[in-house]
């Protein structure tokens, strides 16, 4: 298990855009399942939608992206390269995400070849499916990042 403190010294995104807040299983290479809780006051709900607040579905998949990152990098130690969402397949929305829920996120890798992984993800919100779908990464040297 991993609590916040454990997950940033792994993890590269920061607040406001660090959404997996612990860790409750990790099998390191292979799978993981970890929490975001949503709340209220994160930015997006300004928006998203002032009178009706929903989680937008592009932020679902990126916990789901984050926990792949702890599952590839558990140790944190690769400072050269990272890894970056190359493709979303699938990805299918069954019910809406909203302030209070928390998210039960699990992943796991379906495919393993050299700087490509690939890995199916599902989220529940009190034992119910929110979204599922699966997941292409790829390695990119940090210094090639925006040439």
């Amino acid at each position: 298990m991993m609590n916040i403190m454990d997950i940033n010294k792994r993890i590269r995104q920061r607040a406001p855009f660090q959404m997996i807040e612990r860790v409750l299983e990790m099998e390191p290479g292979v799978s993981a399942r970890g929490t975001k809780n949503v709340c209220i006051n994160e930015p997006y709900f300004n928006g998203h939608f002032p009178d009706v607040p929903i989680m937008p579905g592009v932020l679902v998949i990126e916990c789901c992206a984050q926990l792949c990152s702890l599952v590839v990098d558990s140790d944190g130690i690769d400072e050269d390269s990272i890894y970056v969402l190359l493709k979303v397949d699938g990805f299918k929305f069954v019910k809406t995400i909203i302030p209070g829920d928390v998210l039960d996120i699990t992943v796991t890798k379906t495919r393993d070849a050299g700087t490509l992984k690939s890995f199916d993800a599902k989220v529940m919100v009190d034992g119910q499916v929110r979204a599922k779908g699966s997941m292409v990464f790829t390695a990119v040297p940090k210094e090639q990042i925006g040439k």
